[in-house]
């Protein structure tokens, strides 16, 4: 199982050796930390906790304090669960670094993409708005009928305006590009959710 917490840092462009143009997306990609191992006997299921980042101790609610005293304050903590069944063999204090991926792995790629707001029916459903003729004056971008007049109400599910974003996002059958182990870099095809920060589960598509 390859799994690793960044950051997202930028987008870019890579020339592959047959001269093409990749889309690419940089990532600050660990070291992580091992801080627990589930296994079925105790917690039910299977799965390898992991922390990254670092966190003032003051900003650490006191239960995560008592859990990781010897293994400092993080900023994030994650869990990674094996497709397949079967933990790794890992030990908490373990350091998982970007070296755990190869240019050519198939991985997905986990964020919350960025918030826009509260948006109308065109930009968040991608409605066509009403006809611009026949005395059409102000319906350029309504949203139109909601519904029969008999129901009188909104049928759960209606497409209206609304909050737009901020959805946790995954993106699957992404390649890595290149590795960078001494800067921590991770360099993945493809556009990843999120702005620059955000954090980003990247995990192996076999694992």
């Amino acid at each position: 199982m390859k799994y690793i917490l960044a950051t997202k840092e930028a987008m870019t462009q890579y020339f592959a050796e047959d001269g093409k143009c990749i889309a690419a997306t940089l990532l600050m990609a660990g070291p992580v930390t091992v801080t627990d191992v589930r296994t079925k006997e105790r917690d039910g299921y299977e799965a390898v906790q992991v922390g990254f980042g670092t966190q003032l101790p003051k900003r650490v609610n006191k239960p995560q304090q008592g859990a990781l005293k010897a293994l400092g304050s993080f900023r994030f903590i994650r869990e990674f669960r094996p497709k397949h069944g079967g933990v790794p063999e890992v030990k908490v204090g373990d350091k998982v670094t970007v070296e755990t991926f190869a240019p050519g792995d198939q991985v997905s790629a986990t964020g919350t993409s960025k918030g826009k707001g509260f948006q109308g029916v065109v930009k968040r459903h991608g409605f066509h708005g009403g006809p611009r003729s026949h005395g059409q004056k102000h319906s350029e971008r309504e949203a139109g009928s909601i519904g029969s007049t008999g129901q009188q109400r909104v049928a759960p599910g209606t497409r209206m305006a609304g909050r737009m974003g901020g959805d946790t996002v995954t993106v699957r059958g992404l390649k890595v590009l290149a590795v960078d182990a001494a800067n921590n870099l991770l360099l993945v095809s493809g556009a990843i959710p999120g702005r620059r920060g955000t954090l980003i589960e990247i995990k192996a598509l076999n694992s």
